[in-house]
């Protein structure tokens, strides 16, 4: 699948790699990366180096077009190479699967107004869609939704709370789900805005994404009618066409930290000796990191086949749930095997290594548990089998 990479992909990505490896890995240990992901200040400071590297949203084109699937899959693993890497690049969650939406569904003036300064990396963005769970409202089960849009003449009146929300804090676009009477629809809409309270950052085991996950409260927000995606009731279909390729491009990113952590610890067993020898020449350690390679070559794969998927013109929607189970379960093994080789060094702060841990066991829970992947896949199963 690999040697379908246009030559024109692999130049940039290999660019995305050497900037990542020699120019934002030193940030790892800025004090400007907090619990809730790097500052504003740092985000910026990263990007201007990006935007001189013309490494700014590498997997969009300067006309505006997009590289395919498998191609954006090569560029966003070398962005993955540090979790700040796709933060300058402007490659990260959930920039980078608003942008997939806004430039599938948005219209013209849309698109002039809330994609063109994400693309741009000026602006970051918020997907609200997940509400709290101690109030009934929509987790993995988006049909839950309780925040409702009520039509005022030629302006929307939404009302709701939200939760889990990345990246809500210092946003300046938002794309907002809510239910109508004619079913759920999406809203673009401009950040900060009064009628949206941010009650409260939530404190969590992941610190890779500006802005952190809020809790959001909207309170009779006025949007106008000409800021909804597509017509009203097209909001489930809408958060279909952004899922499928969002989980995928989490996958990618994911990646390229788990390729890393492996190498560190690779080179870790490799200098430290212990009863005689070297740790890589204990069969328990050696063990392990040969495990690894398996692991992450199985998820490569994995990515590739789904973003082939993708490109072949599918809805990938089996495909991603499927790779993300896989990828996101082999590289939680990964992560753990590192942060084993690497013993009381692993679970410190020195390497990336503990973040990855921590990061890697918050993906197995976002853009759907494997569990709720795994039950839907079984649905399909049954349905494709009673149905033969």
């Amino acid at each position: 699948m690999s040697q379908a990479v246009s030559s024109e992909a692999r130049a940039i990505g290999d660019r995305v790699e050497t900037f990542v490896r020699h120019v934002i890995v030193p940030y790892e240990r800025d004090p400007r990366c907090g619990s809730h992901g790097p500052s504003d200040e740092l985000v910026a400071e990263m990007r201007a180096k990006a935007r001189k590297e013309r490494l700014m949203t590498p997997h969009i084109r300067e006309d505006g077009g997009h590289f395919n699937q498998l191609e954006t899959a090569y560029i966003l693993k070398k962005s993955g190479l540090s979790p700040l890497g796709p933060v300058a690049c402007n490659t990260m969650a959930p920039d980078e699967g608003n942008m997939f939406l806004i430039g599938k569904a948005g219209s013209a003036e849309q698109k002039e107004r809330f994609l063109k300064p994400l693309v741009s990396g000026e602006a970051r963005s918020a997907f609200f869609m997940t509400e709290p769970a101690g109030e009934g409202g929509a987790g993995s089960d988006p049909s839950m939704m309780k925040t409702e849009a009520v039509l005022d003449g030629n302006h929307w009146v939404i009302k709701g709370r939200k939760t889990y929300i990345t990246g809500a804090m210092g946003a300046k676009v938002g794309i907002i789900m809510a239910n109508s009477a004619q079913g759920a629809c999406m809203f673009l809409v401009d950040l900060p805005d009064p009628a949206i309270r941010i009650d409260r950052v939530l404190e969590t085991i992941d610190s890779s994404m500006p802005g952190g996950h809020s809790e959001v409260t909207i309170d009779n927000l006025r949007v106008s009618a000409d800021q909804m995606l597509g017509k009203p009731g097209e909001g489930f279909r809408f958060a279909q066409i952004r899922l499928a390729p969002a989980r995928l491009s989490h996958c990618m990113r994911w990646y390229g930290v788990g390729l890393r952590a492996q190498e560190i610890a690779t080179d870790y067993a490799c200098h430290r000796e212990a009863f005689g020898k070297l740790l890589i020449d204990h069969e328990g350690v050696g063990f392990m990191l040969a495990e690894n390679q398996i692991d992450l070559k199985q998820a490569e794969l994995m990515i590739d086949w789904c973003a082939s998927a993708l490109d072949a013109g599918g809805d990938g929607n089996v495909e991603s749930s499927m790779t993300k189970v896989a990828v996101s379960e082999a590289l939680f093994r990964v992560a753990d095997r590192c942060v084993q080789v690497m013993g009381g060094q692993g679970v410190t702060q020195d390497t990336i290594v503990e973040q990855f841990f921590r990061e890697i066991r918050a993906f197995r829970i976002y853009d759907g548990p494997t569990e709720v992947h795994k039950w839907s896949l079984a649905k399909k199963i049954k349905k494709a089998t009673l149905s033969a």
